[in-house]
Formats: structure tokens, C-alpha cells, sequence
């Protein structure tokens, strides 16, 4: 094995935003986007940089195969997961500094991910580096193993099925947070009419709990059942309500990172459109939340 030097890091340092990025839209996982950047560094470290060309699309590839890879391994897993799966939460403030802002700024948001995830692995692939990283379609054949024919159905057929999956428009920080507060204090006091006028009569809630913590098992939708879910929850939780926490960004969209009964952490996110919440997305499982436990 090559010893690795200052020229890796340095070139790996640079490509390993993008390629988080890459990894995490392929998996919809912090820690697996974290495991495929290590295999694929473990790679890189043990070549020539200078027998390498274009590191930047070497790097892709790799990753993305191993990403390929995965899938097809986690797809059992995923037929047997338990309840509503949402991607790993990717939190930040309002205002995030350097360090928080390492994925983000992607478009990552939970429709488009859910969406993506709807895709076979190939043409989650050809699309993510056609469209966000500008791969050409003999690029993309030369990773994926398909001829370039059939690389550009792929991205034409997946562009069709991401047609209107996009993210709710960006709504500003200042309109955001006192509808997050509204929300808050009304699904923490059971205020049916409050929740009610603050959904959309296309809203969903899609709370993930992986088995492993209490959840709603199927996605809800429409204001009269989302609003009676959490009139209940209400009941449960005497006492007065807890000051609202303050408004993060969860995969780009507005939210609040909370701790529930039983020491559950948790993740709430809004899809705001029209200032009407159009979709609820919580995280609960413990396993995609590490990430943030481990931040404190």
C-alpha cells in the first residue's frame, strides 16, 4: 500500500464536502455517507495521485459505486424496516458556522430525498451525477456499467418521477419561527383549531422511529387526523408546555430539535408553503440521531 501524504489529504480535504454530499444523497445516511468516504479513502491513499487525471471524478466514482454497493445490500434491510423511513436529520442553526455547514447547502431536502429513494440505485445514480454534478452520460455509463444510451433514459425517466418533488419554497427565518412557535404550543396543548389553522389540506405527517421508540407506524395525512394525533399526544403530557426550542434547519427546512418523554431524542422538521405547513417530517430513531447526540 502507497503511504499517504500531505498531496492525499490535501486533494481528498477538497474533494470531501462534494463527495459527502454525493454519498448522502445516494444513502439518505450520515454514518453510511461517513463509512463510504473512509472506504473510499482507504482507496485513494493507495494510489499515485499524480497516475490519477481528474482526482475529483475519480473520487466520485468510487464513492458512487460504493454506493451502488451498498444499496444493493441494504435493500433487504429496507424491505423489513419498521414504520415510515426518513433520511438521517441533517441539523443546523439559523445561522450555521463553518463547520455545520458541510452538506446543507445541497439540495437535500426530506420530498427530494424520499423521492430519490423511490428510484432503482442506477438511476438515483445517473440522475445525482447528471443534474447535481454535471457528469456527462459517458461519464455516467463508465461508472454505472451501462452504455450511454441507456444512462441518459435513466436520468430522463428519473427527471419525470422528480417532477414536482422538489423542496417547498425557502421561507426565511423570520417567517418561519412563529409558525414553528404556533406549532409548537399548539400540538404541546392539544389546540385542535390551533393546528388546524395552521395545516394545508394536502399535509402529511411522516414520523420515523425504526422500531426502536414509539412512532406513528403509517404516514397520516390530512389536518382532521394529524390535528387529532396530536390532541392525544397532549393528553399524555401533563403539565405546562416547555418554551419552544430554538429554530434550526433540518435538511434545510425550518424545525426544532427537541428531548420527549422517555428521553427520546428528537428531530421535527416543517414543510412550509403559502405560511400553511404542507408536511411534518420527525425523526425518533436513536440510530439516525447519533450524530447529533454525539454533538451535544
Amino acid at each position: 500500500m502507497t503511504q499517504p501524504d500531505n498531496q492525499h489529504i490535501t486533494i481528498f480535504a477538497g474533494e470531501r464536502r462534494r463527495l459527502v454530499g454525493l454519498a448522502y444523497r445516494m444513502t439518505g445516511s450520515v454514518a453510511d455517507a461517513e463509512d463510504i468516504l473512509q472506504q473510499a479513502w482507504i482507496r485513494f491513499a493507495d494510489q499515485e495521485p499524480a497516475a490519477i487525471r481528474h482526482p475529483s471524478r475519480w473520487l466520485s466514482t468510487v464513492v458512487t459505486r460504493l454506493c451502488l454497493d451498498h444499496l444493493g445490500s441494504a435493500q433487504k434491510r429496507r424491505e423489513e424496516y419498521i414504520g415510515a423511513w426518513l433520511p438521517d436529520p441533517l441539523v443546523q442553526d439559523v445561522a450555521p458556522s463553518a463547520e455545520q455547514d458541510w452538506i446543507v447547502t445541497e439540495d437535500v431536502g426530506v420530498a427530494l430525498i424520499l423521492t430519490l429513494d423511490e428510484l432503482s440505485p442506477e438511476m438515483r445514480a445517473a440522475f445525482i451525477l447528471r443534474d447535481a454534478f454535471d457528469y456527462s452520460f459517458d461519464e455516467i455509463a463508465a461508472v454505472t456499467g451501462r452504455s450511454a444510451v441507456t444512462c441518459r433514459q435513466l436520468v430522463s425517466r428519473a427527471r419525470r418521477k422528480l417532477a414536482g418533488a422538489e423542496a417547498a419554497p425557502t421561507i426565511q427565518p423570520d417567517q418561519a419561527l412563529p409558525i414553528v412557535k404556533a406549532f409548537w404550543q399548539a400540538s404541546r396543548q392539544g389546540d385542535m383549531q390551533g393546528l388546524l389553522n395552521l395545516f394545508a389540506e394536502e399535509i402529511e405527517l411522516h414520523m420515523d422511529g425504526g422500531g426502536k421508540v414509539p412512532a406513528v407506524i403509517n404516514v397520516l395525512k390530512g389536518p382532521g387526523r394529524i390535528a387529532n394525533f396530536y390532541a392525544g399526544l397532549a393528553r399524555k403530557r401533563p403539565g405546562p408546555v416547555p418554551p419552544c426550542p430554538p429554530l434550526r434547519r433540518i435538511n434545510a427546512a425550518p424545525g426544532v430539535v427537541s428531548v420527549e418523554p422517555g428521553n427520546v431524542l428528537q428531530t421535527t422538521a416543517l414543510g412550509i408553503r403559502n405560511n400553511r405547513i404542507v408536511a411534518i417530517w420527525t425523526v425518533r430513531n436513536p440510530d439516525k440521531l447519533r450524530h447529533l447526540a454525539a454533538r451535544g
